[in-house]
């Protein structure tokens, strides 16, 4: 996508975001305060993380619904080497981020060397991983006393926690992989057109494996950051959070059928969505309510992507009718 194209998005994501802060200020006196950024800005970093995640295989054209359990089990793994193995922190984050990766790389093995829907593949990664990590742990939270602590804890006078500025360090890291890497530019080329990568000399299954290895990698991430926060290691942990990604990316502009899509447009519906869930629940709003319009936010967002992706098939229709006539060739649709 030109690059206009990309700043008009940034900058409708924003004014949806600032309308939604003033929204929720003008109905809470208690909204517009920094203890709720901060509040808000520290509670993302876990799903900031598996949107990340989720917007590479998206923009592949697959999707991973395992990378809840998958966080679960990397999260479950690191209180087992923290309390049990006692092992110090950062050889369990960095365990942790090794089991995601290893999971992601199943899923990316499965998909691309069978050929077996991503849907399916997950959906089994899912199960498979959820009850690894009730296994791990035998069904029971483990607390991590304050080893962990140091990550969620707001940094001196910003408000703002370690886990909130490594989630921002790796949206970054991941937008520059798509907009200035070999790899990204692969990315989507694949998920636009498979067929075509193919026969212009590119494989596009290690780009697929690429993709879920480091979607599972953000999930064991996201595992310590959730960690952290909690200060507890939860076998539970992460359910539903792969709707919540996918949520997040499609608010930002991913499109659901690969080829399109921004991390950064990513970051901002994870921003979105956790300032409508505050904005909520300081007005009171019980959960039913909150469900129902962060529910009607996604459907309005998904039926955005389809009207996008149909105007564009209608302009490249357009173009084709064009060229048709300029060469004097017909065009076949």
């Amino acid at each position: 996508m030109h690059k206009a194209n990309w700043i008009r998005e940034y900058l409708a994501l924003a004014v949806i975001l600032v309308a939604l802060v003033l929204l929720f200020g003008a109905l809470s006196g208690r909204f517009l305060t920094p203890a709720t950024f901060g509040a808000i800005a520290n509670r993302i970093p876990t799903l900031a993380l598996a949107a990340t995640g989720m917007t590479l295989v998206l923009i592949v054209g697959g999707i991973d619904l395992s990378i809840g359990s998958v966080l679960a089990l990397a999260g479950a793994v690191l209180g087992v080497a923290l309390v049990d193995w006692h092992w110090p922190f950062a050889a369990c984050a960095s365990l942790a981020v090794g089991v995601g990766l290893v999971a992601g790389l199943a899923n990316g093995a499965l998909i691309v060397g069978l050929t077996v829907p991503p849907f399916i593949v997950t959906l089994g990664m899912m199960e498979m991983a959820r009850g690894a990590a009730y296994l791990v742990t035998h069904s029971q939270t483990k607390y991590l006393g304050t080893a962990v602590e140091g990550l969620a804890r707001p940094l001196g006078g910003t408000g703002l926690s370690g886990s909130f500025l490594l989630a921002l360090l790796v949206v970054v890291l991941a937008q520059w992989l798509l907009s200035s890497s070999v790899l990204g530019r692969w990315m989507f080329a694949t998920g636009s057109n498979e067929t075509a990568t193919r026969y212009s000399g590119i494989d596009p299954r290690p780009v697929k494996l690429a993709a879920y290895a480091l979607t599972g990698a953000a999930a064991g991430l996201g595992a310590v950051c959730y960690a952290a926060r909690l200060g507890a290691s939860d076998p539970n942990a992460g359910a539903g959070l792969e709707l919540s990604a996918i949520a997040a990316a499609v608010i930002g502009g991913t499109s659901l059928l690969g080829g399109r899509g921004s991390v950064i447009n990513t970051f901002f519906g994870v921003l979105i969505i956790a300032t409508l869930e505050a904005g909520l629940a300081q007005v009171g709003a019980s959960e039913p309510v909150k469900r129902l319009v962060t529910g009607a936010v996604i459907v309005l967002a998904v039926l955005a992507d389809a009207w996008r992706q149909r105007a564009a098939g209608n302009s490249f229709l357009l173009w084709q009718r064009l060229l048709g006539r300029t060469t004097g060739r017909p065009v076949k649709t």
